[in-house]
């Protein structure tokens, strides 16, 4: 049916027409419940009594719900109405790619970073066993901002992703009705296989963005005939031009990125969306835009407002893997089996025994001693050892008193044992991992440097490779003695996204080997030292195990439906690993309300702020849920569904509550933007080489205390003015963590020294607050602002 201005569709009130295609009409409506414009796709009413278009259009709905990307289109509801399904989804402003593409081909660079985020989408569609299986240009939508969307799941089949069984995951099956012989999808882009009316897995994406590229490169379609017919005889038997008879600046290595995907064999095409991403973003120089977790050590308005997370471990093991060196489908042997966390887990020169600290059944941590031949452990008496190194003759490298930096950065005292017994001896502070050389007589360490908020690899220990303002992780000595792998992470605030990289020991000259994942912990050297073995994700929090050459060629070691955590390999090829099974939980008190209430949304709830009324919580999710981007949201506490405001990392409620704080994760450096809590349109409030880390307002809503470092610098405190976005210092480098008194004239840090120091906002004498220990943490001001929750 065709739809006036005025016309309602539930809380959904139609304001314009936008377009109309094969699967339905698109309006621009508004959402009179949240107060924000939405688009609405209509499926006409003598659509809707054609069985197979409405199950199609359901379909659509179904799958592309399920997903949750920046790079795919956000479903936000479904209904009906006088026998007309509709979705609704959010609003998108810009323009699809076929008509940016009628102007001609498009800049190789332009081409190849619409093509990596049409990657990175199908990646995120591919993991959840969605197949597109109608991508074109009509398909693909490029906002104003560059931001590519991949619209249209109508024809969205969902198959059970290799070796994962359906009904054991949350994603709603989906019958395929489809008639064998049946042509589905879009002549001129769609694969073989589609042409033949054969099965369509997720190859068949694939080989419609090598199209897609194509055209982007050449401005002219890669298959076409004068008639339908002659196009698919073209898909089938021909071959496109050579790209360099069009374009002489495409590259040799961007021809065989294409050539690769429209391979007419599927099992000769790149076999994942993700691998066609990780080559784009090696050849365009860029980092995918892939981000996880920011998680503060503190949550600093919790004890005002009540709200508890819980990070549960329902499980948490060490296992080995057999050899994968020669065996194409890797065995696992699970040798724990107790209940709780497991930290870091090493090889001891036997191969066989596993040292590692463990806190089980809720009790205080210890360091134990196993098999990899028998279940069962030892305590080995050192209750906050965590094991970072076992030298080739037992000497243990130990972290003791470790205290985290954020997120998943720590720091604490470097000290060394026997693997036979007897008591630790310390050796440096502030350290965070380690690693012993060959002969057992150096460390390589990773060491944080409170006076400049820096992190260094050192080695030997002294001796500066490397130093950077985010944080690194994860550093092994190459069997050779000549390198050193190690997790490069860009922010300071301990979110585990980032990229692997090593650095030669004799030049000091760094390289990376990967783009930026959205979790990557877990590094070891191959036995013969020509790979770096690690875990990573690009779609969230689940990793997996990969293997990267010092030439940067990627491949997949393991794919598991669980998060891995590399720790050691040993001289015959067995590769330990941790496998993780967690969840945030939120709970809060709302106004009024006589009991806590369960407040998370997907699985991992991070809560960051309340409303001023107490009445909305934000949070981002940070998971799989949430996406590589995370997801923002805000929640009732009357435990009314989630509403997601957009991508990024959430900060908190303006002091009028139209608005959040969030950090972009995709701009390098990081920068502020505001989303709107109703009605508004989400912008960018800073536009500078300074690096945002986290923010809070300042009562008139006028200004923002943010953590900051300008290249080359430590982390320190600015003021930021949020109609023009300039910062200007308040404390030195080094004095971080501020939290701003309720009146805003004072900002409460420890100093260089470590002592607990009002700094006033405004300029001038500062004053240490007496009474405060090196371990005491302030978390709020009370509303007063004359004391503190610590």
């Amino acid at each position: 049916m065709a739809l006036t201005i005025g016309t309602i569709l539930g809380s959904y009130e139609i304001q314009s027409a936008i377009g109309a295609g094969g699967m339905g009409e698109v309006y621009r409506a508004r959402d009179s419940r949240l107060a924000r414009d939405v688009a609405v796709k209509v499926l006409p009413a003598n659509f809707s009594a054609d069985a197979d278009r409405l199950r199609r259009f359901e379909q659509e709905a179904r799958a592309a719900a399920s997903l949750n990307h920046p790079n795919i289109l956000a479903i936000y509801d479904i209904g009906t109405q006088d026998g007309s399904p509709y979705i609704v989804s959010e609003l998108l402003e810009g323009e699809t790619l076929r008509e940016r593409l009628r102007g001609g081909a498009l800049a190789m660079r332009k081409a190849v970073e619409i093509a990596l985020q049409i990657a990175r989408g199908l990646a995120a569609a591919g993991e959840k066993g969605i197949v597109h299986r109608d991508l074109k240009p009509e398909n693909i939508f490029v906002t104003r901002d560059g931001r590519v969307k991949i619209l249209d799941f109508g024809l969205a089949k969902l198959n059970a992703p290799q070796g994962e069984v359906l009904n054991h995951s949350n994603i709603p099956t989906v019958d395929s009705a489809t008639t064998p012989g049946m042509v589905l999808g879009t002549v001129g882009y769609m694969s073989p296989e589609q042409v033949r009316g054969q099965t369509a897995d997720h190859r068949s994406d694939i080989f419609s963005l090598g199209a897609i590229l194509y055209e982007m490169l050449s401005g002219a379609r890669a298959f076409k005939g004068e008639t339908t017919a002659d196009t698919m005889s073209s898909i089938l038997k021909g071959e496109p031009p050579e790209l360099a008879e069009t374009n002489r600046n495409v590259s040799p290595a961007l021809e065989r990125i294409v050539r690769h995907c429209l391979e007419k064999n599927a099992e000769e095409r790149f076999q994942s969306a993700r691998d066609i991403a990780f080559d784009l973003e090696a050849m365009s120089g860029t980092s995918a835009s892939v981000a996880l977790p920011a998680r503060p050590a503190s949550r600093r308005l919790w004890p005002v407002v009540a709200a508890i997370v819980v990070l549960l471990a329902a499980a948490a093991g060490v296992f080995i893997g057999m050899r994968l060196v020669h065996v194409p489908d890797p065995r696992f042997k699970q040798i724990t089996f107790r209940r709780g966390y497991i930290g870091n887990a090493r090889f001891a020169p036997d191969g066989d025994t596993v040292v590692y600290f463990a806190m089980w059944e809720g009790k205080p941590g210890d360091l134990y001693s196993g098999r990899t031949d028998s279940p069962g452990e030892r305590a080995m008496g050192i209750p906050d050892g965590v094991v970072l190194a076992i030298s080739g003759s037992g000497e243990l490298a130990l972290r003791q008193n470790s205290r985290s930096m954020g997120g998943f950065a720590r720091a604490g005292t470097l000290t060394k044992m026997p693997l036979a017994g007897g008591a630790p001896r310390a050796v440096l502070d502030d350290v965070q991992d380690a690693d012993w050389s060959k002969d057992g007589k150096d460390l390589a360490i990773i060491r944080y440097i409170p006076a400049t908020t820096a992190w260094r690899l050192e080695y030997p220990i002294g001796t500066v490779l490397y130093e950077t303002h985010g944080w690194i992780s994860d550093a092994r000595i190459s069997p050779s003695g000549d390198k050193i792998a190690f997790a490069d992470h860009p922010t300071p605030d301990g979110d585990d996204r980032g990229t692997i990289a090593v650095v030669d020991i004799a030049s000091k000259k760094k390289r990376t080997l990967t783009g930026i994942w959205s979790s990557a912990q877990g590094v070891a050297w191959s036995p013969s030292g020509d790979e770096v073995w690690f875990t990573a994700s690009d779609s969230g929090s689940s990793r997996s195990l990969f293997a990267v050459s010092l030439h940067g060629k990627l491949r997949p070691l393991a794919r598991v439906p669980a998060s891995l955590t590399l720790q050691d390999v040993n001289r015959n090829g067995r590769i330990l690993l941790r496998k993780d099974t967690a969840r945030f939980e939120i709970q809060a008190l709302g106004p009024g309300q006589q009991h806590e209430r369960e407040l998370d949304w997907l699985d991992w709830s991070r809560p960051t702020d309340f409303s001023a009324d107490g009445k909305y919580v934000l949070f981002e999710e940070e998971g799989e849920g949430g996406g590589t981007e995370y997801t923002i949201y805000m929640r009732s506490t009357d435990g009314s569904p989630a509403v997601a405001l957009g991508h990024g990392s959430a900060l908190s409620f303006s002091p009028d509550g139209r608005w959040v704080l969030t950090r972009a994760l995709n701009s390098n450096p990081a920068q502020f933007v505001l989303l709107p809590t109703g009605a508004g349109e989400s912008h960018q409030i800073t536009h500078d080489q300074i690096n945002h880390i986290r923010g809070q307002w300042f009562p008139d809503g006028k200004q923002i205390l943010c953590d900051c470092n300008e290249p080359g610098h430590g982390q320190r405190e600015f003021v930021v003015d949020v109609d023009s976005g300039q910062a200007r210092p308040v404390t030195p480098e080094g004095v971080t963590g501020g939290l701003l008194s309720p009146d805003g004239k004072s900002i409460l840090a420890r100093d260089l020294d470590g002592k607990l120091t009002d700094w006033p906002a405004e300029g001038g004498e500062r004053k240490v607050i007496a009474g405060f220990g090196p371990k005491d943490i302030p978390l709020q001001w009370t509303a007063d602002g004359k004391s503190l929750y610590f």
